[in-house]
């Protein structure tokens, strides 16, 4: 069926994207994947393309596109390659829509334009040893100073993608004590420049996947951070945590629906030239009734997501709408992953192909971003129930 979601820009900037991946990535993507990142450097080839700019507005060296569709497309042509950018995703998807709803005049002038060049990576901070998904239960501790200048920073962090190769990264901290009528109320954003005394990235985490994507544990130890670094009114960040994950879990939706989609495109290529007896596997009856299962459920996700950006760009995805759009894509994915892997014989176990880095890459999907669980529940509650 013929997608109507995607215009004449959206594939123009699609035929880019898939000549960059086919240039700067897939030749060296042994290489990141052995490094556990991407060099640094990549990021400010990023840049030059516009990939950190396409949302933010013109005045700070953006592109001032308002629509998700173009992060869409890059999405789709990373895991059609069975590649991805590294952490970067983190830098445009996740700590991006903070700064631009959040940030105040001055704090736009001072991180956005290096934001767009790749010059100041950025992540995002917020769950901790301990505390998971019960960002409520966070013990991240950010005073002010008795002159009013600066807070000092001491706690913990884990699970940081981006966090090794990050300049600023939002912390999640607690600027109050935690109020018994109130749990998420007292926590703040503080932007922290990595160069501050007392930052340290710790051990680097050997993920079962995304193995190009720096996930590093992050201490701080009497960081002063400027108060001129708080992002947004203090003791009010849990809204902002909440507000953004519609977006976040469509992202991720997108993301799984095109990793289950690029595993049947490779798993069809490797039936067709793969013999068995004689004859290739893509003969059997069982094959060709798999992969056409694989293609349904593809398709059926591909209308989920395609419903789910037009929604958006319209300001029109409610929460329940992104949570159920995740759910569904990310469960579709892990189902037609593991069958297009099979099918791949022993060969689908080996990391040279790339359905087995799909298969690996693909399984946090129904955890980052809130869990299948939680999905499940805010879909309920939309319910009534």
């Amino acid at each position: 069926m013929r997608r109507t979601v995607f215009h004449e820009e959206h594939e123009a900037f699609r035929s880019t994207i898939r000549d960059f991946i086919a240039a700067e990535v897939a030749p060296v993507y042994h290489e990141w994947e052995a490094a556990g990142h991407a060099p640094r450097d990549f990021y400010y080839k990023l840049g030059e393309l516009g990939v950190f700019g396409i949302e933010v507005p013109e005045e700070y060296g953006g592109a001032g596109e308002r629509s998700f569709k173009f992060n869409a497309v890059i999405s789709e042509e990373l895991a059609r390659a069975g590649v991805s950018f590294g952490g970067s995703s983190v830098h445009t998807a996740l700590c991006l829509p903070y700064l631009l709803k959040y940030a105040n005049e001055e704090q736009k002038k001072r991180w956005l334009p290096g934001f767009v060049s790749g010059e100041i990576m950025t992540a995002i901070a917020m769950t901790e040893p301990g505390t998971g998904s019960d960002l409520a239960g966070m013990k991240t501790t950010a005073k002010l100073s008795e002159d009013g200048t600066h807070y000092v920073l001491n706690g913990a962090k884990t699970f940081i993608t981006g966090g090794v190769l990050a300049d600023r990264v939002l912390v999640c901290c607690r600027t109050s004590p935690p109020d018994p009528q109130d749990r998420r109320g007292g926590i703040s954003i503080l932007v922290v420049d990595t160069r501050s005394e007392g930052y340290a990235v710790g051990r680097k985490l050997d993920k079962l996947g995304l193995k190009t994507s720096d996930t590093a544990e992050l201490s701080f130890s009497d960081v002063k951070v400027p108060v001129e670094d708080l992002l947004g009114e203090e003791g009010k960040a849990f809204g902002y945590l909440t507000h953004n994950l519609p977006q976040e879990r469509l992202g991720i939706a997108v993301s799984a629906y095109a990793q289950a989609s690029a595993a049947v495109r490779f798993a069809t290529e490797y039936v067709r030239e793969r013999t068995v007896f004689g004859r290739t596997v893509a003969e059997f009856q069982n094959t060709k009734f798999v992969l056409a299962d694989c293609k349904a459920e593809v398709d059926a996700a591909q209308a989920v997501v395609d419903r789910a950006l037009e929604a958006h760009d319209a300001g029109e995805l409610t929460p329940a709408d992104a949570a159920s759009a995740k759910l569904f894509c990310t469960e579709v994915a892990a189902r037609v992953i593991d069958k297009c892997l099979q099918l791949h014989g022993g060969y689908g176990y080996m990391m040279e192909y790339p359905i087995a880095r799909l298969y690996a890459d693909t399984r946090v999907t129904r955890i980052y971003g809130g869990t299948s669980e939680v999905m499940r529940s805010i879909i309920a509650k939309s319910l009534g129930l």
